[in-house]
Protein backbone atom coordinates (compact mmCIF):
# COMPACT_ATOMS: atom_id res chain seq x y z
CA UNK A 1 0.00 0.00 0.00
CA UNK A 2 3.25 2.55 0.65
CA UNK A 3 4.07 1.46 -2.46
CA UNK A 4 1.20 2.39 -4.15
CA UNK A 5 0.96 5.83 -2.16
CA UNK A 6 4.22 6.45 -3.79
CA UNK A 7 3.35 5.65 -7.25
CA UNK A 8 0.01 7.68 -6.89
CA UNK A 9 2.09 11.25 -5.84
CA UNK A 10 4.30 10.78 -8.45
CA UNK A 11 2.44 10.50 -10.94
CA UNK A 12 -0.15 13.57 -9.56
CA UNK A 13 -3.19 11.48 -8.26
CA UNK A 14 -2.87 13.12 -4.85
CA UNK A 15 -6.27 12.56 -3.71
CA UNK A 16 -5.45 8.88 -4.21
CA UNK A 17 -2.13 9.38 -2.45
CA UNK A 18 -3.31 10.81 0.54
CA UNK A 19 -6.24 8.26 0.96
CA UNK A 20 -3.45 5.30 0.88
CA UNK A 21 -1.02 6.95 3.42
CA UNK A 22 -3.76 7.41 5.89
CA UNK A 23 -4.83 3.92 5.13
CA UNK A 24 -1.13 2.55 5.94
CA UNK A 25 -0.99 4.94 9.41
CA UNK A 26 -4.52 3.46 10.24
CA UNK A 27 -2.68 0.36 10.56
CA UNK A 28 0.86 1.15 11.50
CA UNK A 29 0.84 4.85 12.84
CA UNK A 30 4.49 4.35 13.28
CA UNK A 31 5.91 4.31 9.75
CA UNK A 32 7.65 7.25 9.05
CA UNK A 33 7.70 7.08 5.27
CA UNK A 34 3.82 7.32 5.21
CA UNK A 35 4.29 10.66 7.36
CA UNK A 36 7.02 12.23 4.81
CA UNK A 37 4.74 10.85 1.80
CA UNK A 38 1.43 12.84 3.30
CA UNK A 39 3.89 15.89 4.13
CA UNK A 40 5.17 16.04 0.51
CA UNK A 41 2.17 16.18 -1.01
CA UNK A 42 0.69 18.89 0.91
CA UNK A 43 3.97 20.59 0.47
CA UNK A 44 2.79 20.41 -3.18
CA UNK A 45 -0.08 21.27 -2.78
CA UNK A 46 1.17 24.14 -0.55
CA UNK A 47 -1.31 23.58 2.19
CA UNK A 48 1.71 24.04 4.53
CA UNK A 49 0.16 24.15 7.82
CA UNK A 50 -0.66 20.25 7.28
CA UNK A 51 2.52 19.66 6.41
CA UNK A 52 4.09 20.85 8.78
CA UNK A 53 2.83 19.00 12.24
CA UNK A 54 3.21 15.48 9.70
CA UNK A 55 7.05 16.00 9.06
CA UNK A 56 7.23 17.04 13.16
CA UNK A 57 5.90 13.31 13.39
CA UNK A 58 8.37 11.77 11.59
CA UNK A 59 10.96 13.60 12.45
CA UNK A 60 10.58 12.93 16.16
CA UNK A 61 9.96 8.67 15.10
CA UNK A 62 12.97 8.97 12.91
CA UNK A 63 15.49 11.79 14.20
CA UNK A 64 18.32 10.64 11.69
CA UNK A 65 15.53 11.23 8.79
CA UNK A 66 17.01 13.59 6.48
CA UNK A 67 13.60 14.06 4.69
CA UNK A 68 12.05 13.84 7.30
CA UNK A 69 13.68 17.15 8.93
CA UNK A 70 14.40 19.02 5.61
CA UNK A 71 10.64 18.65 4.86
CA UNK A 72 10.00 20.05 8.35
CA UNK A 73 12.19 23.11 7.86
CA UNK A 74 10.23 23.49 4.06
CA UNK A 75 7.09 23.62 5.78
CA UNK A 76 8.32 25.58 8.85
CA UNK A 77 10.09 28.24 6.49
CA UNK A 78 6.52 28.42 4.65
CA UNK A 79 4.95 29.26 7.51
CA UNK A 80 7.24 32.22 8.22
CA UNK A 81 8.55 30.03 11.19
CA UNK A 82 11.84 30.78 10.47
CA UNK A 83 13.64 30.28 14.06
CA UNK A 84 12.28 26.81 14.11
CA UNK A 85 13.16 26.15 10.09
CA UNK A 86 17.00 27.31 10.66
CA UNK A 87 16.96 24.45 13.78
CA UNK A 88 15.22 21.92 11.23
CA UNK A 89 17.28 22.96 8.36
CA UNK A 90 20.55 21.93 10.75
CA UNK A 91 19.40 19.03 11.92
CA UNK A 92 19.31 18.12 8.20
CA UNK A 93 22.48 19.31 7.53
CA UNK A 94 24.20 17.40 10.33
CA UNK A 95 22.48 14.02 8.57
CA UNK A 96 23.79 15.13 4.90
CA UNK A 97 26.20 18.01 5.13
CA UNK A 98 26.29 17.72 1.41
CA UNK A 99 23.06 18.46 0.30
CA UNK A 100 22.30 21.22 -2.18
CA UNK A 101 18.93 22.11 -0.87
CA UNK A 102 19.24 22.18 2.75
CA UNK A 103 22.49 24.15 2.03
CA UNK A 104 20.30 26.68 -0.06
CA UNK A 105 17.38 26.73 1.67
CA UNK A 106 19.26 27.31 5.31
CA UNK A 107 21.10 30.24 3.55
CA UNK A 108 17.88 31.55 1.94
CA UNK A 109 16.31 31.54 5.45
CA UNK A 110 19.22 33.27 7.21
CA UNK A 111 18.81 35.77 4.21
CA UNK A 112 14.78 36.47 5.05
CA UNK A 113 15.79 36.83 9.18
CA UNK A 114 18.22 39.48 7.42
CA UNK A 115 21.62 37.74 8.79
CA UNK A 116 23.26 38.02 5.70
CA UNK A 117 26.64 36.91 7.09
CA UNK A 118 25.18 33.68 8.50
CA UNK A 119 23.71 33.19 5.29
CA UNK A 120 27.05 33.55 3.40
CA UNK A 121 28.83 30.38 4.39
CA UNK A 122 25.86 28.12 3.41
CA UNK A 123 24.85 29.63 0.08
CA UNK A 124 28.72 29.16 -1.21
CA UNK A 125 28.56 25.56 0.06
CA UNK A 126 25.22 25.20 -2.17
CA UNK A 127 27.16 26.92 -4.91
CA UNK A 128 30.21 24.68 -4.46
CA UNK A 129 28.14 21.78 -4.11
CA UNK A 130 26.08 22.26 -7.54
CA UNK A 131 27.15 24.58 -9.60
CA UNK A 132 24.81 24.46 -12.11
CA UNK A 133 21.99 26.16 -9.64
CA UNK A 134 20.88 29.63 -10.54
CA UNK A 135 18.80 29.97 -7.15
CA UNK A 136 21.86 29.10 -5.36
CA UNK A 137 24.10 31.56 -6.97
CA UNK A 138 20.71 34.44 -7.06
CA UNK A 139 20.98 33.87 -3.27
CA UNK A 140 24.58 34.07 -2.99
CA UNK A 141 24.96 37.34 -5.02
CA UNK A 142 22.33 38.61 -2.67
CA UNK A 143 23.77 37.79 0.64
CA UNK A 144 27.16 39.13 -0.86
CA UNK A 145 25.10 42.23 -2.12
CA UNK A 146 24.09 42.66 1.56
CA UNK A 147 27.98 42.26 3.08
CA UNK A 148 28.89 44.74 0.58
CA UNK A 149 30.85 42.74 -2.00
CA UNK A 150 29.99 44.38 -5.23
CA UNK A 151 31.85 42.44 -7.13
CA UNK A 152 31.63 39.28 -6.11
CA UNK A 153 27.62 39.69 -6.21
CA UNK A 154 27.82 41.30 -9.69
CA UNK A 155 29.72 38.12 -10.90
CA UNK A 156 27.03 35.79 -9.34
CA UNK A 157 24.29 37.65 -10.26
CA UNK A 158 25.31 37.37 -14.03
CA UNK A 159 26.15 33.32 -13.17
CA UNK A 160 22.32 33.03 -11.92
CA UNK A 161 21.59 35.18 -15.09
CA UNK A 162 22.46 32.55 -17.41
CA UNK A 163 21.38 29.50 -15.61
CA UNK A 164 18.15 30.31 -14.91
CA UNK A 165 15.39 33.16 -17.33
CA UNK A 166 16.86 36.43 -15.63
CA UNK A 167 13.47 37.87 -13.05
CA UNK A 168 13.37 41.71 -12.99
CA UNK A 169 14.86 41.66 -9.14
CA UNK A 170 18.05 40.33 -10.72
CA UNK A 171 18.35 42.27 -13.14
CA UNK A 172 17.21 45.56 -10.93
CA UNK A 173 20.37 44.39 -8.74
CA UNK A 174 22.52 44.11 -11.21
CA UNK A 175 22.22 47.56 -12.83
CA UNK A 176 22.65 49.01 -9.53
CA UNK A 177 25.89 46.93 -8.45
CA UNK A 178 27.41 47.69 -11.68
CA UNK A 179 26.52 51.80 -11.38
CA UNK A 180 28.18 51.80 -7.96
CA UNK A 181 31.05 50.22 -9.49
CA UNK A 182 30.89 52.55 -12.37
CA UNK A 183 30.23 50.13 -14.66
CA UNK A 184 28.26 52.23 -16.47
CA UNK A 185 27.37 50.68 -19.81
CA UNK A 186 27.19 47.26 -18.54
CA UNK A 187 24.67 49.00 -16.18
CA UNK A 188 22.29 50.35 -19.43
CA UNK A 189 22.74 46.73 -21.07
CA UNK A 190 21.36 45.20 -17.95
CA UNK A 191 18.42 47.59 -17.36
CA UNK A 192 17.70 47.50 -21.27
CA UNK A 193 17.13 43.55 -20.49
CA UNK A 194 14.99 44.84 -18.02
CA UNK A 195 12.32 46.64 -18.95
CA UNK A 196 12.10 44.66 -22.14
CA UNK A 197 11.27 41.83 -19.30
CA UNK A 198 9.00 44.24 -17.01
CA UNK A 199 8.09 47.26 -18.60
CA UNK A 200 7.22 49.09 -15.81
CA UNK A 201 7.97 52.35 -14.02
CA UNK A 202 10.24 51.34 -11.83
CA UNK A 203 12.61 49.59 -14.21
CA UNK A 204 12.35 52.59 -16.84
CA UNK A 205 13.55 54.86 -14.08
CA UNK A 206 16.24 52.12 -13.47
CA UNK A 207 17.45 52.51 -17.22
CA UNK A 208 17.35 56.35 -17.20
CA UNK A 209 19.61 56.34 -13.99
CA UNK A 210 22.03 54.57 -15.66
CA UNK A 211 22.07 56.38 -18.95
CA UNK A 212 22.84 59.29 -16.93
CA UNK A 213 25.47 57.95 -15.20
CA UNK A 214 26.70 56.85 -18.55
CA UNK A 215 26.53 60.52 -19.94
CA UNK A 216 23.73 60.20 -22.37
CA UNK A 217 21.53 62.53 -21.09
CA UNK A 218 19.08 62.59 -24.18
CA UNK A 219 18.74 58.63 -23.66
CA UNK A 220 18.32 59.33 -20.32
CA UNK A 221 15.59 62.00 -20.31
CA UNK A 222 13.85 59.59 -22.79
CA UNK A 223 13.94 56.59 -20.32
CA UNK A 224 12.75 58.81 -17.24
CA UNK A 225 10.12 60.68 -19.55
CA UNK A 226 8.71 56.98 -20.12
CA UNK A 227 8.68 56.21 -16.45
CA UNK A 228 6.53 59.11 -16.13
CA UNK A 229 4.30 58.54 -18.70
CA UNK A 230 3.77 55.11 -17.19
CA UNK A 231 3.03 56.32 -13.47
CA UNK A 232 2.66 60.40 -13.46
CA UNK A 233 3.33 60.14 -9.46
CA UNK A 234 6.17 58.16 -9.99
CA UNK A 235 8.54 60.41 -7.68
CA UNK A 236 11.83 58.83 -8.33
CA UNK A 237 11.40 59.24 -12.46
CA UNK A 238 10.16 62.85 -11.63
CA UNK A 239 13.43 63.50 -10.03
CA UNK A 240 14.95 62.14 -13.13
CA UNK A 241 13.16 64.15 -15.07
CA UNK A 242 14.35 67.52 -12.75
CA UNK A 243 18.04 66.35 -12.90
CA UNK A 244 18.35 65.91 -16.51
CA UNK A 245 16.47 69.36 -17.31
CA UNK A 246 18.58 70.77 -14.25
CA UNK A 247 21.90 69.56 -15.52
CA UNK A 248 20.52 71.08 -18.97
CA UNK A 249 20.33 74.29 -18.15
CA UNK A 250 24.03 74.46 -16.39
CA UNK A 251 25.31 73.36 -19.79
CA UNK A 252 23.45 75.97 -20.93
CA UNK A 253 25.31 78.66 -18.83
CA UNK A 254 21.80 79.19 -17.01
CA UNK A 255 20.14 80.95 -20.36
CA UNK A 256 17.71 78.20 -20.87
CA UNK A 257 14.51 79.73 -19.48
CA UNK A 258 12.53 76.01 -20.66
CA UNK A 259 14.84 73.64 -19.02
CA UNK A 260 15.05 75.74 -16.09
CA UNK A 261 10.94 75.71 -15.95
CA UNK A 262 11.36 71.90 -16.59
CA UNK A 263 13.08 71.38 -13.65
CA UNK A 264 11.42 73.81 -11.70
CA UNK A 265 8.02 71.75 -12.66
CA UNK A 266 9.17 68.19 -12.09
CA UNK A 267 10.60 68.38 -8.26
CA UNK A 268 7.73 70.49 -7.36
CA UNK A 269 5.38 67.59 -8.73
CA UNK A 270 7.66 65.41 -6.65
CA UNK A 271 7.49 67.13 -3.64
CA UNK A 272 3.63 66.90 -3.85
CA UNK A 273 3.85 63.49 -4.30
CA UNK A 274 6.36 62.88 -1.78
CA UNK A 275 7.15 65.50 0.75
CA UNK A 276 10.12 63.59 2.83
CA UNK A 277 12.62 64.36 0.56
CA UNK A 278 15.22 66.60 1.94
CA UNK A 279 17.88 66.38 -1.00
CA UNK A 280 15.39 67.49 -3.52
CA UNK A 281 14.32 70.71 -1.44
CA UNK A 282 18.17 71.60 -0.61
CA UNK A 283 18.93 70.84 -4.15
CA UNK A 284 15.45 73.58 -5.24
CA UNK A 285 16.74 75.96 -2.56
CA UNK A 286 20.08 75.77 -3.87
CA UNK A 287 19.40 76.71 -7.81
CA UNK A 288 16.26 79.32 -6.68
CA UNK A 289 13.38 76.67 -8.28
Amino acid sequence: MLSQADQASESGDYQEALKLFHQVLQQNPSVTEAYIGLGDVYLTQQDYAKAEPVFARAARLEPDSFDAQYGHGVALQMLDRLVDAVRAFHRALTIDPASVDANLQLGTVYLQQRDPRNAINFLARAVELDPTSGPAHLNYAAALQEVGSPKEAIEQYRAAAELMEPSAELLFNLVTLLAEEKRYREAVNAAQTLVRLDPTATTYERLGWAYFRLGEYQNSEMAYQEAVSIDPDYYKALNGVGVNALNQWLRSDRTSQEAFLKAQAAFRQSLRVNKSQSKVIQLMMKYGL
